[in-house]
């Protein structure tokens, strides 16, 4: 499982930058993860619980981490036409060609974070 690594790089810029500008506890992480992200939602969100549990000095047991989703979004570069695509090379619904570009859904990032 990849997303303990990824929270534990994910915690570790949080932290560094909460102490930089004197935040001693973080309340609330914010982030935002595609659907072709490679990333599990759900496997993050079990990686942050294990990780606040370890008694890291500006997390505690009410930290919390919100993700906001990114939907997949698609443009064929032949025809115009936006889809959804199921992974990062596609086949155009209109043409099926794999001429997509993905326009959103890899997207993996911290968006905020809030604290004391």
């Amino acid at each position: 499982m990849h997303e303990m690594a990824l929270m534990g790089d994910i915690l570790n810029l949080v932290g560094t930058d909460a102490r930089k500008n004197n935040i001693k506890k973080v309340k609330k992480v914010n982030l935002i993860v595609g659907d072709l992200s490679n990333a599990l939602p759900d496997a993050l969100e079990l990686a942050f619980d294990v990780y606040k549990r370890q008694n890291i000095d500006f997390l505690d047991i009410h930290s919390e981490l919100i993700i906001q989703k990114e939907a997949a979004k698609a443009v064929c570069t032949i025809c115009g036409t936006e889809y959804i695509p199921e992974q990062k090379i596609a086949v155009c619904p209109m043409c099926h060609i794999p001429t997509g570009k993905l326009i959103s859904g890899e997207t993996f990032k911290v968006d905020s974070y809030e604290g004391d």
